[in-house]
């Protein structure tokens, strides 16, 4: 059985102590709060640090540490954790900068490590469904998509937390919707140019950066797409939704948390009924992308255990945080212009 370490015992945290204690071992959590530490310690049996350093040191025995903490903290807490021989899967985004994206794989390559992130839009049945239809060419080539991303995020969601800073969160692409743009990298392709705008609108003595954007995207095969995203959508999240536009067909993949195939025109061909989906993540006072970190999971356990390949790698991580970083230069010079 696989031996697991925790850092970060917050809201995401707390996911990932019920999907390891159900096909692993958690042997220990860290959190530099001590009471957050505690709760899970008691609630999971298991052992509480409050410095990451001192589990490493101290627990031997683990064979991968979960990185739940805040974003800002993804590339310190991992390549820590690398570089004293604990394979890592780490949360999204990997890091929120490039710089660090690539220390964190070098550092993974060095140690002879594995380094996992989460990408778990990418088992959401349409999107397994959609990504499958491309790749076998039933769409032909790949015209144009639109991604939106219509969610809503209050001054409560950001009150007293490291959501919303600079440093620990990075923006709203980041925290909200780096699943989204992993999607558009993983089904059409790398982004080769982007044009930007953004504006805080309802968040402006609540958060350090944008709530709303609008992207222009050309992606190197020739494709365009357009991305249309907001923390704003009125009391709750309205829509999730990416449509693309092929030679041989359109298909929307819609809902709330890109969780429903709401539109399918495809030459010869006819994407049959898909099995349900896992619920979002509900979070009390906000609801979050899909939750399908059992599947991660149990990607992780077959990769350690069996050999098998890695469903989502640090480098699709990587492509994921270079495509945000050049919307949010083209938003900045364009912002101030």
């Amino acid at each position: 059985m696989v031996k697991f370490g925790l850092v970060g015992c917050g809201r995401i945290g707390g996911r990932h102590a019920e999907h390891i204690t159900a096909k692993g071992n958690l042997i220990a959590v860290c959190d530099n709060i001590p009471e957050k530490a505690n709760q899970f310690a008691e609630k999971y049996q298991c052992r509480a640090y409050y410095s990451l350093e001192e589990m490493l040191e101290n627990e031997k025995s683990i064979d991968l540490i979960s990185v739940c903490s805040p974003n800002g903290l993804h590339a310190f807490h991992s390549v820590l954790s690398l570089k004293m021989g604990y394979h890592v899967l780490c949360e999204k985004p990997l890091a929120i900068n490039v710089a660090d994206c690539g220390e964190m794989i070098k550092t993974a390559e060095n140690a002879n490590k594995r380094l996992f992130v989460i990408k778990q839009n990418r088992f959401n049945p349409p999107i397994v469904a959609v990504k499958e239809a491309i790749d076998s060419g039933k769409l032909g080539r790949i015209y144009s998509a639109q991604l939106s991303c219509f969610w809503n995020r209050n001054g409560e969601y950001y009150a007293n937390s490291w959501k919303g800073t600079k440093t620990l969160d990075g923006g709203t692409l980041y925290t909200q919707f780096s699943h989204f743009i992993d999607l558009l990298y993983w089904m059409i392709g790398d982004v080769k140019k982007v044009f930007a705008l953004t504006g805080n609108f309802a968040h402006q003595s609540v958060i350090e950066f944008e709530d709303t954007g609008v992207v222009a995207l050309e992606f190197y095969n020739g494709a365009l797409a357009t991305i249309n995203y907001t923390v704003n959508s009125f009391q709750k999240n309205m829509e999730g939704s990416l449509t693309i536009f092929g030679e041989n067909g359109t298909v929307k993949i819609g809902g709330q948390y890109l969780n429903e195939l709401e539109y399918q025109n495809i030459k010869d061909y006819e994407i049959g009924k898909l099995p349900e989906g896992n619920k979002p993540n509900n979070y009390g006072t906000y609801v979050g992308s899909m939750s399908n970190h059992n599947l991660i999971y149990d990607n992780v356990i077959d990769v350690l255990m069996n050999g098998a390949s890695i469903s989502t790698n640090a480098f699709e991580g990587l492509k994921t945080v270079e495509i945000i970083d050049k919307i949010y230069v083209s938003a900045h010079q364009n912002n101030n212009k």
